[in-house]
């Protein structure tokens, strides 16, 4: 059943018509507020503008026709913090070396590896502090006001750089998640109500992060919402995990409903996307393979959307676009230079964006075996280009093979072209080795 409703909602999207790219966002006279919405552990299948054929999204459907739409959007890698991270500063997780969620110490044993542990997530948030973050930018230069909340696997907001937040970093009130802040969006939205109303009346520009524990697991919806999917399909997890779509759809229209009540939306500069993927297991309340930590397309691809009224046109282009566009692209939007070493690619160019025919990434250990060696947790580098996509695993995995596929005849990723596609095969390893070669 699982398999069937994704192939009918990939099935209705075969042949996206392709739209004509956005004009590159003209100057305004006061820099745009920033609202970035990240859906948590959410299929790119899982919107009804993308052709699922049950699910209800419909303020994010809205969004989409409003936006610059990218449909084959991806992010880095498929795990929680390491795609955070990525998004917030610009760059790889082999070159921030926030690869995995947590460091790979024995949590269960008694204070010695306790306190490594400790001391590891204290080193990750040593390297998000002495990062240009994208709040620490806007802040530092522009005088933003930033809050976070919902998920920050990285300490203290204060430690990204944000002026706000709901996120104290505090081990013992879960800290290592994102304690007080996961309440977002399941309790309400008064803390980003309130802090925008103060940004507005003192006249300062504002970025929000908008992480929500949402769709993410426990998965609790409301009761109403969970009665209209458990009578449309066979498993109560399935059940459950869609009425959470649909819950975070409803959050989504809300907050934007509020910019528009409030006056703000004109120059809100509203930006979506997924953390990673998620396929819901029917049998169990865990994600089912080849999605969140895998390599494929359930686990790394997402839409990526842009809507800034006036100043982006409505689009939807067959390009590719990776969450680490978003760094330069919202650092230009907002007037300033974009740091030389970050990766990415400002998306209002539609130059730059056609030039740009190949996005990249790798997956890691969930624990990262060593925090100054990416290589050492690697376990596959992937890469697409136009409709190929290429897998090759690490020297880690040494009965995998590389995967090779056709994802406009082969969305789901089942037949490996590998050996009958040795030359194109061949073309996409040179372009990995390129894009970064793990020291042995």
């Amino acid at each position: 059943m699982l398999r069937s409703l994704l192939a009918l909602g990939l099935s209705l999207l075969a042949s996206p018509a392709a739209s004509p790219a956005a004009s590159p966002a003209a100057s305004p006279t006061a820099p745009p507020n920033v609202l970035l919405i990240i859906s948590d552990d959410q299929a790119w299948t899982d919107y009804g503008f993308m052709g699922h054929p049950l699910v209800a999204t419909p303020h994010l459907d809205q969004l989409a026709a409003q936006s610059l739409c990218f449909r084959h959007g991806y992010v880095p890698s498929s795990l929680c913090c390491p795609s955070l991270a990525s998004l917030i500063t610009g760059r790889y997780p082999h070159q921030h070396r926030i690869t995995g969620n947590d460091p790979a110490v024995d949590r269960s044993a008694p204070a010695p590896q306790q306190a490594a542990f400790t001391a590891g997530r204290a080193r990750m948030q040593e390297r998000i502090r002495a990062l240009p973050t994208l709040p620490r930018l806007l802040g530092e230069q522009l005088g933003y006001r930033s809050l976070q909340t919902g998920k920050w696997w990285l300490g203290s907001y204060a430690d990204g750089g944000f002026t706000d937040g709901m996120t104290a970093g505090d081990p013992a009130k879960g800290g290592r998640h994102g304690d007080l802040g996961l309440n977002i969006g399941r309790q309400g939205l008064e803390p980003i109500r309130s802090f925008i109303r103060r940004a507005a009346a003192d006249q300062k520009p504002f970025l929000v992060w908008y992480a929500p524990l949402l769709p993410h697991d426990p998965h609790t919806p409301p009761p109403a919402l969970l009665e209209k999917y458990r009578a449309k399909v066979p498993s109560l997890h399935l059940a459950r995990y869609l009425a959470m779509v649909e819950w975070f759809d409803q959050t989504c229209g809300d907050l934007l409903t509020f910019l528009d009540q409030e006056k703000l939306a004109e120059n809100t500069l509203v930006v979506y996307l997924a953390d990673n993927g998620w396929i819901q297991s029917p049998d169990n309340p865990r994600y089912a393979p080849r999605s969140k930590q895998s390599p494929y397309d359930g686990g790394l691809r997402t839409p990526i959307m842009l809507r800034w009224p006036g100043k982006i046109a409505p689009a939807q282009p067959a390009a590719l676009a990776s969450s680490l566009d978003l760094f330069p692209t919202l650092l230009t939007a907002c007037g300033l230079p974009v740091p030389p070493d970050c990766s990415g690619t400002n998306l209002l160019d539609p130059a730059a964006v056609a030039a740009r025919d190949t996005v990249y990434g790798a997956c890691y250990d969930h624990d990262m075996v060593d925090l100054d060696a990416p290589a050492r947790s690697l376990k596959w580098r992937w890469c697409r280009q136009g409709d190929w996509k290429l897998i090759l695993p690490s020297p880690r995995l040494p009965s995998a093979a590389p995967e090779l596929y056709d994802l406009a005849a082969d969305p789901l990723e089942r037949t490996n072209r590998a050996a009958s596609e040795p030359a194109r095969r061949e073309t996409l390893t040179r372009l990995l080795d390129q894009w970064w070669t793990p020291a042995p």
